[in-house]
């Protein structure tokens, strides 16, 4: 009984690890076809930066079919790529805080996330952005880095 109450404690408090943030979906590929359920694929999704306008970030991400997969119970692997990019004219909406997660996504059904950070780098003018795995017990080191140096963005005419 003590664990099923862990479990929906959990499961109650998962819906508070969003970031806010959600990303749309760019495109998708099929790695491995699956008799039942949706086959495994990878995912490539857009997700802009909700403190610094003008930066898009495009995550890769592997999504596991199956049946577990279709119903939302597979874990995914951690592995993920991540490119960040200036789009417009940068600004600060807010004050930055080092390290902070600008976006966050549930890759189990309860324990794991794949997560993007965000740093600033004073001394270049350059915004870092990190994405990794965790998990409640034990996160995977495997992780991928961006970098945008903040330039000038032209006038339109």
């Amino acid at each position: 009984m003590r664990i099923a109450n862990g479990l929906l404690g959990a499961l109650l408090v998962l819906p508070l690890l969003s970031s806010g943030v959600s990303a749309e979906e760019v495109g998708q590929v099929s790695t491995v076809f699956k008799w039942v359920g949706p086959n495994d694929k990878i995912v490539v999704e857009a997700f802009d930066d909700p403190k610094v306008e003008g930066v898009t970030c495009y995550l890769s991400r592997a999504k596991t079919g199956g049946v577990k997969g279709g119903l939302g119970l597979a874990e995914d692997r951690a592995e993920a790529s991540i490119a960040c990019r200036q789009v417009g004219a940068i600004r600060f909406v807010s004050e930055l805080k080092e390290g902070e997660v600008v976006f966050q996504e549930r890759t189990s059904l309860v324990f794991k996330t794949m997560q993007v950070v965000r740093f600033f780098d004073r001394k270049r003018n350059t915004l870092v952005y990190l994405v990794y795995s965790d998990r409640v017990i034990e996160g995977s080191p495997q992780n991928a880095v961006t970098a945008i140096p903040i330039l000038p963005w032209p006038e339109k005419s």
